[in-house]
């Protein structure tokens, strides 16, 4: 049966959006597919939905979602009655659940709806589809006792008319109330209530949103530029010295378009990091000529310039009544929201209470929350030495918000702050911390250490000191040091550059003849392991034997059972020669050395993971066709197998993840996405909580 989660309110403005957004990761968490029914829609497409669609990759078609208007719904339960409406949105909610194992219902939104006893329509409606409720309270501008007080009748209101309430939200929440409002809701009623605070950043408007609004003409600004909060707006009418200590953080300045020393001076202000802006927004119809036009995009490249024809009390007018939105067209906001969300929220307790059975299948999505969840589980620091690169600085973001881990970026901290501005991303996170190699007290530390580790090469301090300098070093001599639990790099350097100061300084743990790599291969219904594709050229059959117990190991720690498959172009006894010996050799070794694994070698590919043809090639084995860690012959075949496989099979490939050290550094492509640099975060903090309990 299907399982269905209700998640609705009692008046406008809760914001549930965060709450929605934060129950579908939880259930994506668990569940294959996930079903979303809006019984009621303002219009289509729904930005909600929108969001969940595009960042959890449903392929629902979007015509069973909604089940009708809210005019239409209004005009059929003043014509029929409301059992003629519930039971018409009952019948959407049934041909959704008929291809889902859970829904996730989406309430009415009491903003316009013409609908009479709308708690009532939601409540009458959770029940006939057998939807566990999840109320959702709005706490803005109130008192914790008054947020006490909404909460309790809300519970008494949804439960008085029969419905099964398994927990219960207060939202937006003035920070100085929080405590007080969750330490008196800890007490009653007896469900679970989470209390999240008001987050300034959820409802500051993006310039994107500001330019649609207003319908202004974007004169400059790039796509980061415009995907910028706006946080505060400042009006510019005073003389440059008296305007530029107005300015603050994230602000939208506001100014005619013929002041062009308000436009300069604010733009140069944010060049020099203090403080970055939002962007201007020009009135009275007024553009600047080209020369400040052309000065101001070498001011501050991507910053935008909005030039909108009403004056300021009437611009004024349009953006005070303007709120932030989440949607697919902000998923830096997305982020904020599941940060707030899973930081104000007992995850676990929740997931418990929705009782939702955890399918067998796992997928990418599925294997990525859980990765981001271990790593929350025990914070550890990680260092990224690019730490001015757009990539890493907009990871640096998702890990922050989301609270997978402590960072530090390294780099010149005015470049790293002015870039991050630039993005739009405040960098104010106490889990953060920017350290500079070239002028860090470290360095003389870093230096001495670095000589005498590399005395026998004849590396005297001077080089030394020269040498920790570089971003890698310096990053890689914070692990060693303990000051940093893990390092990840390589969006902009290369390999060798990443891993070279590991073999250095951190060299292999023991018992490991060799460094190599796996890449965790997310197919749609499961997780292989590949290696090495990315470290070892050409390794002998010593070195094979060692990258597959490696792997075997990695695949473990990261719950996937490890049966381990020797790939080569021939299976068992079917061919020979020196590429196939070297593989049998290896299989051999491995038997010898780890009795326990599960491994079969020679063998091709199809009969590793494929039941059908392992049943012609090799019966009976309890490896071929059910392989989950193929360990390729050479670094040629592995590095083309898995792009093969990610580019043709849409697989999504985490790694390169590095094996064999004493303590984590991993490597990233330099094509790496944004998502793949978080992934490769956690499971360097994942493998740093694993190392110290070894």
């Amino acid at each position: 049966m299907t399982r269905s989660v209700y998640v609705t309110g009692i008046g406008r403005g809760d914001g549930r959006q965060v709450v929605e957004l934060g129950v579908m990761e939880l259930l994506t968490r668990q569940v294959d597919r996930v079903g979303i029914y809006r019984p009621m829609v303002h219009d289509a497409p729904d930005r909600i939905f929108e969001l969940l669609r595009s960042r959890y990759r449903l392929v629902q078609d979007p015509a069973t979602v909604f089940g009708m208007g809210y005019e239409e719904a209004a005009a059929l339960q003043a014509e029929q009655g409301q059992e003629a409406l519930t039971a018409r949105l009952v019948e959407g909610y049934l041909r959704v659940a008929a291809d889902y194992e859970t829904v996730l219902i989406l309430g009415s939104d009491f903003a316009g709806t013409n609908l009479p006893a709308e708690l009532g329509v939601n409540a009458r409606l959770a029940n006939e589809c057998g939807a566990s409720v999840l109320p959702v309270i709005g706490g803005r501008a109130q008192s914790a006792e008054s947020v006490v007080a909404e909460v309790r009748n809300a519970h008494h209101a949804y439960t008085n008319l029969g419905c099964d309430v398994i927990a219960m939200v207060a939202n937006r929440v003035d920070p100085a109330e929080v405590a007080e409002a969750a330490e008196r809701l800890g007490r009653a009623p007896d469900i679970p209530v989470y209390v999240l605070p008001d987050e300034p950043a959820l409802a500051a408007p993006t310039v994107a949103q500001i330019a649609e609004t207003l319908g202004a003409e974007v004169l400059l600004g790039d796509d980061a530029g415009l995907a910028r909060d706006t946080l505060d707006f400042v009006f510019g009418g005073a003389m440059l010295p008296s305007f530029l200590p107005r300015l603050t953080p994230g602000c939208m300045v506001i100014t005619p378009g013929d002041r062009a020393d308000l436009i300069v001076g604010a733009l140069a202000a944010h060049s020099a990091g203090s403080p970055p802006i939002a962007g201007l927004l020009l009135t009275l119809d007024e553009k600047p000529g080209p020369d400040i036009l052309a000065l101001a995009n070498r001011l501050a490249p991507g910053t935008p310039l909005l030039s909108v024809p009403t004056d300021s009390f009437v611009t004024a007018a349009g953006l005070f009544t303007l709120d932030g939105k989440l949607g697919a067209g902000t998923p830096r906001k997305a982020e904020t929201a599941l940060g707030l969300f899973e930081t104000h929220v007992d995850t676990a307790e929740l997931t418990e209470r929705l009782s939702v059975a955890r399918s067998a299948r796992v997928t990418p999505m599925m294997f990525e929350h859980a990765l981001l969840e271990r790593a929350r589980s025990d914070k550890r620091r990680i260092v990224l030495p690019e730490g001015a690169e757009e990539r890493i600085l907009q990871a640096a973001e998702v890990l922050l918000r989301r609270g997978v881990c402590e960072l530090t970026l390294l780099g010149e901290e005015d470049a790293v702050r002015k870039r991050a501005g630039d993005l739009g991303i405040v960098l104010d996170d106490p889990g953060l911390q920017i350290i500079d190699p070239q002028t860090s007290p470290l360095r003389e530390r870093f230096a001495a250490l670095y000589a005498k580790l590399r005395a026998h090469k004849g590396v005297s301090y001077e080089l030394a000191y020269d040498v920790v300098a570089d971003v890698s070093y310096f990053g890689t001599l914070m692990v060693q040091e303990g000051l940093a639990d893990g390092m990840v790099s390589g969006a902009v350097h290369s390999t060798a550059a990443t891993i070279r100061p590991a073999f250095e300084i951190i060299k292999t743990r023991p018992g490991a003849a060799i460094v190599s790599s796996v890449f965790f291969m997310c197919l749609a219904d499961k997780v292989l392991v590949y290696g090495d594709c990315a470290v070892n050229p050409d390794p002998n059959a010593e070195q094979l034997a060692d990258i597959a117990i490696q792997a075997a190991a990695t695949a473990a720690r990261f719950d996937v059972e490890p049966r381990i498959a020797m790939l080569s172009y021939s299976t068992g006894t079917s061919g020979s020669g020196a590429d196939v010996d070297k593989v049998r050799a290896a299989t051999e070794l491995v038997r010898q050395r780890r009795p326990e694994l599960l491994v079969e070698g020679p063998i091709q590919y199809d009969a590793a993971v494929a039941p059908s043809v392992a049943a012609t090639k090799m019966p009976g084995s309890a490896v071929a066709g059910q392989a989950t860690v193929l360990v390729f012959p050479d670094l040629n075949t592995g590095n083309n197998t898995y792009k093969a496989v990610q580019r043709s099979a849409g697989a999504v490939a985490v790694g390169p993840v590095l094996q064999g050290l004493r303590k984590p550094v991993n490597d990233l492509s330099r094509g790496a996405l944004v998502q793949d640099i978080v992934n490769t975060v956690a499971i360097t903090a994942i493998q740093a909580q694993q190392g110290d309990a070894e």
